[in-house]
């Protein structure tokens, strides 16, 4: 047993102690479970958001593409960015409205907006099928960091069910205030961990930042390119609008935004979230030194740059300090998609069924709920080999089938109806699951179609057909108009 052990295991129960404490003083209703009270400031919505944002993919996937795919990694950086200019402008009219109507869930604006509880069942359903790869992701990927930072010492599969319990206990106890508190620790760590490795290690093996990558570039000319077909140009702009459209769309995002006190906590995060992503250079920056100092790492290898170059440098102890960095962008995350999956399931689905039931009947089953999507989750966590990015990418494909719907939804007339929102919901998403089974592509369903055109993410195909099938469905349906009920609720 080495030292990365204790210093694991220390973070690992100092974050248990502090998440299971957050409750103190609190009475935790549904409301203050779910939403914090709707009394986060500015800071704790930033560091929520920025915990939300900045997950185990930061650590294992920013520098896998690095190192694997090299310029087509830097759409991670452009997406970031993109998504926080959209939110300034969309979310304060969310916020606005879910104050106003109480909402604690994504599924409650859709049911309340189109006056449509099933609506809000169907969105219920596609969030909580949208959050179960994503919190896949997150427990893959603290498999692999602890197991690394241990040295080999902690199997994935111990690493995994140790993360579950251990979140599944504080999100139970304290919820949002767990994530929060929790949150706090870990964008501090972070930050702190990945400036110093992304500095150190290009200086240690190269000589600088700029040595490393005039090494790259003379052994691999074209590395940092994006290359003339498949990751290409249109594919980058096509992955950057699709992601960013998608990331808005995480029902947890909306969570957050609804604990913020009000539309200016909202902007001011809008502006300062995007610096935060400076920090993924440095992770891109540790990726691209493990090039030749970590070679031959081929498929979801690739997943290991970050830690095995990390090991291969500093001393154990150190180690366990990374590890500690990573394990919290797994725990952070992980609380919020399960608390959020659980309240999703418990208001939206469950409350329709049974309309007698009680806000402290729903509030029970939320915390109830936890341990058993966590469980769901472990089963998919240990039968399935798709890399970390590859879950993000089928996620994000996923949630992006609801921005058509809430974006119409905000309009100062909304032409679409319920009947068209779910039609066009449901068709998307049987669309997304019919290309991520058959692992189809827009080239290889539409052969004759020029290069460009071939390269373009296959998620636009899904949105397209939604909103296609959303507006004729709504023209056929539009005896049934949806008014406009907050009269400043529609985009500026």
């Amino acid at each position: 047993m080495n030292a990365s052990l204790f210093v694991l295991f220390g973070f690992l129960l100092f974050i248990i102690y502090t998440g299971i404490t957050a409750r103190k003083g609190k009475d935790m209703n549904l409301e203050q479970w779910a939403v914090g009270g709707r009394g986060f400031g500015t800071i704790l919505v930033f560091l929520l958001m920025a915990g939300e944002s900045y997950t185990t993919f930061t650590f294992l996937g920013a520098s896998s593409w690095a190192y694997g795919k090299g310029g087509p990694a830097f759409y991670i950086i452009a997406y970031l960015s993109l998504i926080y200019c959209i939110f300034y402008w969309l979310y304060p009219n969310v916020w606005k409205y879910a104050k106003a109507h109480r909402l604690v869930s994504q599924s409650d604006f859709f049911a309340s907006k189109y006056k449509s509880p099933y609506l809000g069942v169907i969105t219920a359903l596609i969030g909580v099928i949208s959050m179960i790869p994503y919190i896949v992701l997150q427990l893959k990927g603290l498999g692999i960091i602890v197991s690394e930072a241990s040295y080999g010492f902690i199997s994935p599969t111990i690493a995994t069910w140790i993360g579950v319990i251990s979140v599944t206990i504080y999100v139970m106890i304290s919820g949002i205030h767990g994530s929060a508190k929790t949150a706090i620790i870990k964008d501090i760590l972070i930050f702190g961990v990945v400036v110093f490795i992304g500095i150190y290690i290009p200086y240690h093996y190269y000589g600088g930042i700029e040595s490393m990558f005039r090494e790259i570039q003379a052994s691999n000319p074209d590395f940092l390119k994006l290359p003339d077909f498949g990751l290409g140009i249109s594919w980058f702009i096509s992955t950057v609008v699709m992601t960013s459209i998608g990331g808005l769309m995480w029902p947890h995002l909306f969570v957050a935004t609804y604990s913020a006190t009000g539309p200016k906590a909202i902007r001011k995060n809008a502006v300062i979230t995007p610096l935060y992503t400076l920090m993924l250079l440095f992770i891109f920056f540790v990726g691209f030194a493990a090039i030749k100092q970590v070679p031959g790492l081929q498929g979801a290898e690739t997943d290991l740059a970050l830690l095995r170059i990390s090991i291969q440098t500093f001393d154990p102890w150190f180690v366990g300090v990374i590890g500690a960095a990573g394990l919290l962008t797994a725990l952070v995350p992980g609380s919020m998609l399960l608390m959020t999956a659980s309240v999703t399931l418990s208001k939206n689905v469950y409350k329709v069924i049974i309309p007698s039931a009680s806000e402290k009947q729903i509030s029970m089953l939320s915390k109830m709920l936890v341990p058993v999507i966590s469980l769901i989750c472990v089963y998919f966590t240990f039968n399935g080999g798709n890399s970390i990015v590859t879950l993000l990418l089928m996620a994000y494909s996923f949630i992006t089938q609801l921005f058509p719907a809430i974006l119409f939804s905000l309009a100062k007339n909304n032409v679409v109806t319920k009947q068209g929102a779910a039609a066009g919901m449901i068709a998307g998403v049987i669309t997304v699951a019919y290309i991520t089974i058959t692992n189809a592509t827009i080239g290889t369903m539409l052969p004759a179609l020029p290069q460009v055109l071939k390269d373009l993410n296959s998620g636009i195909i899904a949105l397209g057909v939604n909103i296609i099938i959303m507006l004729i469905v709504s023209a056929f349906t539009k005896q049934l108009p949806v008014p406009s009920e907050v009269k400043n609720s529609h985009l500026i």
